[in-house]
């Protein structure tokens, strides 16, 4: 029986190669997204928005270090031809990732206080001890993950997905009464267990049996531009994204860190579903796609479709945030919603831009990408800190939001320019998207125009409008297959 529906699920997958490994992707983790997303209105009224901003700094904290605790040796694994040099890149990587999270260790042990008082989290000084484990599995999790990209092991990807949040989930639910200290603990044990699956099935590979100090010590020379100019890449786009709730904690306080965090978790959740899955298999594409110059089409048709797929719920955020999130989460969380309303267009193209950032690696082109990084993040903290200056949180979003959707949709332009697509490339799709996202919150639009909606009438129109959307996402799921 269990042969019987493995050979069915396998039949319903895509026939292409592409389609086919997002869809791996998306559907294996699907659910376990749902199911998060279902349980976090429980986290909400379980934990409060100081125990969320705490946890958004320390991992705020881990990702600043961990997405450049192997200097970006992680990326060049999927693109040697043979097998035994992407495993020297490994142990190269982990080796490094080894160093980084001893270095961090040594720092926690003698400046734990001060960096707690510096970012005006005192409480967080009890906790530092678990930041070097988060790095060392944090990295060894990005890189046993880029051998599975390698190797193009999806489902083993979506097997630690899934486990990651299962485990997370529980101990949240399960240890709510130790407060902020075990959302720290669930966020590092998930990564525990992801590092600890993809690293058993990639040291199992062939390859590794030819490692060599050797061969360790001429590819760490052979791909030196990535720890040259990916490194302050990674750094650069991590802290764009890091540092806002580190300077919200800073600036306003943990509250308003752990208010921004929630609503970033929210808007991104289609980015880590599907454009995560996206991006993944689209590196492990790319770079055959350079080689034979169909790199400019394959770009053209990912918009068109990430397009379609992020516009809808991008639209509802920006018409009903407030409402939706004091509804979900809380009256407590209201303003979040207020913060996704402003935030929404930002992320839209971050979802639509994101999964194609890899064209940097896939073309060598290393320092236009961290000129990118390096505008974006200038950009970001001086939207905030002008925000700061006028004391006002509510504007520090919207200046916030702002200056990185710009960026953005900078990015997305040039992008077009160097693979030879015309700028209506990115336009049209997007203009096409918003008009068909229109006409599914019809509904909802249509309750704003008229004064004095009831309940019931308000909760048919919302009704509606999931429906619109909902057979919205049927159609682009038939054509994808």
């Amino acid at each position: 029986m269990i042969a019987h529906a493995k050979s069915t699920l396998r039949r319903l997958l895509p026939k292409n190669a592409f389609a086919r490994g997002v869809g791996i992707l998306v559907g294996g983790t699907a659910g376990l997204q749902l199911l998060s997303l279902l349980t976090a209105p429980i986290y909400t009224r379980l934990y409060t928005p100081n125990d969320f901003g705490l946890l958004a700094v320390f991992t705020s904290l881990i990702a600043l270090i961990a997405v450049i605790a192997s200097l970006r040796y992680e990326l060049a694994i999927p693109l040697p031809e043979d097998d035994q040099e992407a495993a020297n890149i490994v142990v190269l990587a982990l080796l490094i990732v080894s160093g980084i999270a001893g270095v961090t260790l040594v720092v926690i042990a003698f400046l734990r206080q001060p960096i707690a008082a510096v970012l005006d989290v005192p409480q967080l000084a009890d906790y530092l001890w678990l930041l070097p484990v988060g790095i060392l599995l944090g990295g060894a999790y990005n890189v046993f993950n880029y051998w599975a990209v390698r190797t193009k092991n999806f489902t083993g990807i979506t097997t630690t997905r899934i486990q990651q949040a299962l485990v997370s989930i529980a101990l949240k639910l399960a240890g709510f009464k130790a407060g902020a200290v075990m959302l720290l603990l669930a966020h590092v044990t998930s990564q525990s267990v992801g590092a600890t699956a993809l690293g058993r099935a990639a040291l199992q590979h062939p390859g590794f049996r030819g490692v060599r100090w050797s061969e360790i010590t001429r590819v760490a020379g052979r791909y030196r531009r990535f720890p040259l100019f990916s490194t302050w890449e990674g750094l650069f786009n991590t802290a764009g994204m890091q540092l806002p709730p580190l300077m919200f904690a800073g600036l306003f306080g943990p509250a308003a860190a752990g208010l921004y965090s929630l609503a970033n978790a929210v808007l991104s959740l289609p980015m880590s579903l599907i454009g995560g899955a996206i991006g993944q298999v689209f590196f492990a594409s790319a770079a055959e796609a350079y080689r034979t110059g169909k790199l400019g089409s394959l770009i053209a048709q990912l918009h068109d479709k990430l397009a379609h797929i992020g516009m809808p719920p991008a639209l509802v955020l920006m018409l009903l945030g407030p409402d939706l999130f004091s509804f979900v989460f809380g009256p407590q969380w209201r303003q979040a919603g207020d913060f996704a309303r402003w935030m929404a267009p930002w992320l839209y193209l971050v979802f639509v831009a994101s999964p194609i950032s890899t064209l940097f690696a896939v073309m060598e082109r290393q320092k236009q990408g961290l000129a990118f990084q390096v505008i974006l993040l200038v950009a970001r903290i001086i939207a905030i800190l002008i925000g700061a200056w006028q004391q006002n949180l509510e504007l520090t979003i919207v200046l916030f939001a702002g200056v990185s959707a710009l960026c953005w949709l900078g990015f997305l332009f040039w992008v077009a320019f160097i693979t030879g697509n015309p700028a209506m490339t990115m336009i049209k799709p997007t203009l096409r998207a918003f008009g068909i996202a229109l006409l599914c919150a019809a509904p909802i639009m249509a309750g704003y125009l008229v004064d004095a909606v009831s309940p019931q009438s308000w909760a048919l129109l919302l009704l509606l409008t999931a429906l619109l959307v909902s057979a919205r996402y049927w159609q682009l799921l038939r054509q994808a297959y």
